[in-house]
């Protein structure tokens, strides 16, 4: 993902968490006793990144030991997670035990708890720039590298949350609730991001002028897309989600099956997420970063799903692929350490069995996760590799 750099023959070189040499096989020295991985045959990508996950990491301040939720994301290849609205105490706890090693789990970034400016039991009142310092340092003191600015209903609000912001040094991922010039202020007043499709159709010369001119990036979450039947509904009606051999190891049947198994069919020319998808891929080939960001609405294949609906919006897979690994670490600012193949970048790496360059669909079969330098078996989330640790069977097994 650097670049359109594609490795032939190449070699990932681990030492301990961080990637120490990639290259051609002919150029990489490897050193005597190193723990080898055959992957003739296979690709080998940089993990990727879901840019807005949502999913339960606790229930009741109760953290689970193991949770099939994120290790179905590890699963699918997913090593970084940022989740804009989740249970303050929770997320945070649940990134804090990852980060040590004490639990299995993707990297873990958060909001918390949105900054909801409606009615509401979240409600955050914000009417001056104080208003703004209070809450924003509040959130990041307990782990926030972002906060998430929500039905704020005045653009001065919005603007004061974006201030206090600067000042303080953290990121902020608004919520435009299906308002086409609500989003478009938020492009203008230069939030971290728009999360969220653009509620319209088609956008023309003016989108296209104005927005590749900011900084502001762009989370589309295709699944759930404004404007007609979404994204998510038509991979449930095109594919028998609930016989996926993966994501059925991973997902309880009592949750998978109501979903998957009753679905609802509907005319082609209903779905919306083709004419959304093209428009994020306008704005990726004009210079807006592009983010993949699935929503939780289908744990580890939603992310998937995100990169085929790119792919069918006219990105190359290539392009794709980019938007699910490359984009999203630098819009989060983590490009210095994830989201490409290099030395000295964390050893977040996952093997696919297929090249999905020649077909993207193949970006699902995923064979081995490494996060931090700690090798899986994406089948059945058994550490390999440095030490063999099997996992435990969940409850409901």
């Amino acid at each position: 993902m650097k670049g359109d750099e594609v490795i032939e023959d190449g070699v990932v070189l681990v030492e301990g968490h961080r990637i120490k040499a990639v290259g051609r096989r002919s150029d990489v020295a490897i050193p005597a006793g190193a723990k080898t991985v055959d992957a003739t045959g296979k690709t080998v990508l940089p993990g990727f990144v879901d840019a807005h996950w949502h999913g339960s990491v606790g229930s009741d301040q109760i953290l689970p030991q193991q949770n099939w939720v994120t290790d179905a994301g590890l699963a699918f290849g997913v090593t970084t997670i940022h989740d804009p609205s989740n249970d303050t105490g929770e997320i945070f706890s649940t990134a804090e035990l990852a980060r040590a090693g004490m639990i299995r789990a993707p990297r873990v970034f958060s909001t918390g708890t949105i900054l909801y400016g409606a009615a509401g039991d979240y409600r955050a009142d914000i009417d001056s720039l104080d208003d703004a310092r209070s809450h924003l340092r509040r959130m990041k003191a307990v782990g926030a590298i972002s906060v998430k600015s929500y039905n704020q209903p005045r653009r001065e609000q919005r603007q004061q949350i974006l201030a206090a912001a600067r000042e303080i040094g953290i990121m902020v991922v608004p919520e435009g609730g299906s308002m086409f010039m609500h989003n478009m202020t938020m492009v203008v007043d230069g939030h971290t991001t728009v999360e969220h499709t653009i509620p319209v159709a088609n956008i023309y010369k003016d989108v296209m002028t104005l927005w590749p001119a900011t900084k502001v990036a762009y989370t589309p979450t295709l699944l759930v897309g404004y404007g007609g039947d979404w994204g998510e509904n038509y991979w449930y009606q095109k594919t028998n989600v609930w016989e996926n051999p993966r994501l059925s190891k991973f997902v309880p049947p009592f949750v998978l099956d109501p979903r998957s198994r009753r679905r609802t069919m509907v005319p082609e020319d209903e779905f919306n997420h083709f004419n959304i998808a093209k428009i994020a891929a306008d704005l990726q080939k004009a210079g807006v970063l592009v983010n993949t960001g699935a929503h939780g609405q289908r744990e580890g294949l939603g992310l998937h799903w995100e990169i085929w609906m790119l792919n069918q919006g006219g990105l190359s897979p290539h392009e794709a692929l980019r938007c699910a690994t490359a984009n999203g670490a630098r819009t989060l600012g983590m490009d210095r350490d994830i989201g490409t193949l290099e030395p000295g970048k964390l050893a977040d790496v996952i093997v696919i069995d297929g090249n999905p360059l020649q077909d993207i669909r193949q970006s699902e079969k995923v064979q081995w996760t490494m996060v931090n330098g700690r090798l899986y078996d994406a089948a059945t989330m058994n550490e390999t590799g440095s030490r063999e640790r099997k996992r435990a069977k969940y409850w409901w097994e």
